[in-house]
């Protein structure tokens, strides 16, 4: 028996996340997106795995660039989480998403949001194609840690902060 999409989207809706806004910067430009399916793999190589829809124009940027960066967001971050959950991709759209931010580099010249919980600067190592999605297997460059303060986590369709 097949579930159906409208039963597999409320299930999901029931998992808890971490909000991310997953960067890069190359070739193709700066650019960025809102995620929550982003979980750790291995740490050795410390590995980490973003998916990301495949229909789009930051399909082909994320692969082209070659580098990415988890930014994990604090509970003070839903006006970014917001901005970059847009699907539009326009240069000016861009441009304003990261201009409501601070933002530096580690390694791989993809942006890092200075007051992110954590940056995760990585390669991107590997991709494999799932239906909609590709899953981007990212291997960590650079950590920061920034402050503690309480997640921004995504459960049933809003946004919680949780913990410190």
């Amino acid at each position: 028996m097949q579930v159906d999409q409208k039963s597999f989207r409320e299930a999901m809706a029931r998992l808890g996340a971490a909000v991310n806004v997953i960067t890069s910067n190359g070739p193709t430009g700066r650019c960025g997106f809102t995620a929550s399916a982003v979980c750790s793999v291995t740490d050795d190589p410390p590995t980490l795995l973003v998916c990301m829809r495949r229909a789009g124009d930051l399909n082909g940027q994320f692969k082209e660039n070659g580098v990415l960066c988890v930014n994990i967001l604090a509970g003070s971050h839903q006006e970014i989480s917001n901005s970059f959950a847009s699907q539009s991709q326009a240069k000016n759209d861009v441009e304003a998403r990261f201009a409501k931010a601070s933002w530096e580099t580690l390694v791989t010249g993809s942006p890092a949001l200075s007051d992110a919980l954590v940056a995760l600067d990585c390669r991107i190592a590997n991709i494999v194609e799932v239906g909609t999605h590709s899953v981007l297997f990212c291997e960590v460059q650079a950590v920061k840690l920034g402050e503690e303060a309480p997640a921004l986590i995504y459960y049933k369709r809003g946004y919680h902060g949780v913990g410190a």
